[in-house]
């Protein structure tokens, strides 16, 4: 295995890779571009990266379905990081180009959600062409296959492009969540601000299915960040699910809500625990009543004081 070399969602000048910048350890490490989310995580699996940073959430489309996707089949990865990025987009041109001159824009699908206001507002008889990534949007205008790209600022210089318009963004304060995955291991001690991620697929369908899964987080006080589905192709109504809970599998309700998701679903896989890129300990509410470490640790001493007759 490559240990210098991380992996990420390419080519040069995509947002993914003004995120994985942001972690102190790239400075130290190969980054290596690839054409896709799939792409970059069979680097991983085969051996030829350490690690790689792919976009998996935003806060204006949700979650980033062929990220989930490739987390949920094949060689198992774990999650050890997550980024958070705001986004805004500049409308990158050939020099020389004016607004009147755009016929044809593109960027990656996620974008068009981002932009579609300010698209219809300025440029409403653009033709949208999706394109791989936003960067790549942005080397297909350099080569002159379409007139204008949504793309971070950034990436204008890598492309010998010119910004036309920038601070693009239909909603304020958007941001996009990326995580650093890798091949298994032991995860990270847990910080006190932590996030766990787990796939979950349902059994026999039947009403309450869903619920019972859903309870064995509300039970123990375990808030969900995150649930959302996708089909396994087995068939209409046949799903899984992607979720995000607080905290992490070292902390006890946690851990006792993934064993009774592991009773009751016919698969669960474990994505990892990690820290959370969007607060720190001292800013999160108090635990629930009943679900501290320490009080399951009290139950679990009674149940045993019990069992031995020792009331």
């Amino acid at each position: 295995m490559s240990a210098t070399r991380y992996a990420y969602l390419g080519p040069e000048g995509t947002f993914t890779e003004a995120a994985l910048r942001q972690l102190p350890e790239a400075a130290t490490r190969e980054l290596a571009p690839m054409v896709s989310v799939p792409a970059a995580l069979d680097a991983v699996r085969a051996g030829k990266a350490a690690a790689a940073l792919v976009p998996i959430e935003n806060s204006v489309e949700g979650g980033i379905t062929t990220t989930l996707d490739e987390l949920a089949v094949g060689q198992p990865l774990m999650i050890y990081r997550e980024v958070l990025l705001s986004i805004s987009f500049a409308l990158l041109v050939r020099p020389g180009t004016q607004l009147a001159d755009i016929k044809t824009v593109t960027a990656h699908p996620a974008a068009q959600a981002q932009v579609r206001n300010w698209l219809s507002a300025h440029l409403p008889e653009a033709q949208w062409e999706s394109a791989a990534s936003n960067a790549d949007g942005a080397r297909l205008v350099q080569e002159g296959r379409y007139d204008a790209a949504f793309a971070g600022e950034f990436a204008a210089a890598t492309y010998g492009l010119e910004p036309l318009v920038t601070e693009i963004h239909d909603a304020e304060n958007a941001q996009t969540r990326f995580i650093l995955v890798g091949r298994p291991a032991r995860p990270s001690a847990p910080t006190g601000a932590d996030k766990t991620s787990v796939v979950v697929w349902l059994g026999p369908d039947r009403p309450g299915a869903l619920l019972e899964l859903l309870q064995e987080f509300a039970v123990r006080g375990v808030n969900l960040m995150l649930i959302q589905s996708r089909p396994t192709g087995a068939g209409i109504g046949n799903y899984w699910f992607a979720v995000d809970a607080e905290g992490h599998i070292a902390d006890r309700r946690v851990a006792e809500a993934l064993m009774g998701l592991k009773r009751l679903s016919p698969d669960v896989r474990f994505l990892g625990s990690y820290p959370r890129a969007d607060v720190r300990p001292e800013e999160l509410a108090p635990l629930r009543p009943g679900t501290s470490d320490e009080e399951y640790v009290s139950a679990a001493d009674w149940l045993n004081r019990c069992q031995d007759g020792r009331f």
